[in-house]
């Protein structure tokens, strides 16, 4: 495998465990990137004018899309799947920021890892 392929599986790893943690370990703790006032990540979406239910939904896409992406490290073909789903829900992120208008920082995290799931989207064609 070339270096290429290895950065691409450590990228695959870092946004997976990243999405995981924040949805599964992080989401009762305050953080300075959640939205608004916020310190759940229930409040979070609360903030946004979402409710609870949809707070589940979106919270169980984004862990199955970063199993898929973890998965993807054996299975190529599931590489797109995961990496422009999260892309996806991550977009949906920064829009709920701005439609609150958080101060711009708070977008970044989403930021990021919609430009690392590109990349690795991309390094599946």
């Amino acid at each position: 495998m070339e270096l290429i392929g290895y950065g691409i599986i450590a990228l695959k790893i870092i946004v997976s465990i990243s999405i995981l943690n924040v949805w599964l370990l992080q989401k009762n703790k305050a953080t300075k990137w959640r939205g608004g006032t916020a310190k759940t990540i229930f409040e979070e979406f609360e903030v946004y004018g979402f409710s609870k239910q949809f707070c589940y939904i979106i919270g169980t896409l984004k862990v199955a899309l970063a199993l898929i992406l973890l998965i993807s490290i054996q299975l190529d073909a599931l590489t797109l799947i995961g990496s422009l789903g999260l892309s996806l829900l991550l977009f949906g992120s920064i829009l709920a920021h701005i439609k609150i208008k958080d101060i711009w920082y708070k977008s970044f995290p989403a930021f990021l890892f919609i430009v690392l799931n590109l990349i690795i989207a991309y390094s599946a064609f």
